[in-house]
């Protein structure tokens, strides 16, 4: 089976692009056989769905069987990722992980002393995340019609995938686990009006959750949107 690894990309702060860096080597270590890409769509703001698609389409045309997506702040452990990426075949997306640590600034710098993640303080932790690390096979990403691009900037994006994917491909399978979101300072504008946007097109598909017919009616929507 050939793996391939996209990190959705563009340079941008220090501590973003010291995070990038952490990541990409976490992850060469963890699949030391798989295709790395760091891939940017060239839209204007930076979109992570539009970059992941483009991911999916050049881990696609360079042979990939699975694709993981993982975001350059993001870490994943070891075992949960080769479970999600062993049991891609079955069609549907997955998580390799079922809870959320997003650790503070002092938490993150001590993580990356050399502190167990578990240890350090952390901003957030959930059990409800939907993105940082997706793996699923290529053919799969299309038939639940990749990201949406018209998400613009930051937010949103992910929930709006994982409730196409529930409705195309069946429940998207979560493996026991935690990823360690690394801080930097936030981007995420929010109340700005790309952001208030954003969650009014994501309000459209969860009103259309678990309804295949109007999932795949607001995907038809995105050909007629330019990018």
């Amino acid at each position: 089976m050939t793996v391939g690894v996209v990190i959705p990309w563009r340079p941008g702060t220090p501590e973003r692009n010291a995070h990038h860096e952490y990541v990409r080597a976490h992850l060469a270590a963890l699949l030391p056989d798989a295709i790395h890409l760091d891939v940017d769509s060239g839209h204007e703001p930076f979109s992570r769905a539009g970059s992941r698609n483009e991911g999916v389409r050049q881990a696609e045309a360079a042979g990939a069987d699975v694709v993981v997506l993982c975001d350059a702040d993001t870490l994943a452990e070891p075992e949960p990722v080769h479970e999600a990426i062993a049991t891609a075949a079955d069609g549907r997306l997955h998580l390799p992980y079922s809870w959320y640590r997003g650790l503070t600034r002092d938490g993150t710098r001590a993580y990356l002393a050399g502190a167990q993640a578990a240890d350090c303080p952390v901003d957030l932790e959930h059990g409800w995340a939907t993105g940082g690390v997706l793996i699923i096979q290529p053919a799969s990403w299309w038939a639940m019609g990749g990201m949406d691009e018209r998400f613009t900037g930051w937010g949103f994006e992910d929930a709006a995938a994982r409730i196409c994917a529930d409705a195309l491909l069946g429940p998207t399978g979560t493996h026991e686990g935690t990823i360690t979101h690394l801080w930097h300072p936030q981007e995420s504008g929010l109340g700005s009006p790309q952001h208030v946007a954003n969650g009014q097109l994501c309000q459209r598909y969860v009103d259309a959750t678990g309804k295949p017919e109007a999932i795949r009616a607001l995907i038809a929507e995105r050909t007629s949107v330019p990018a």
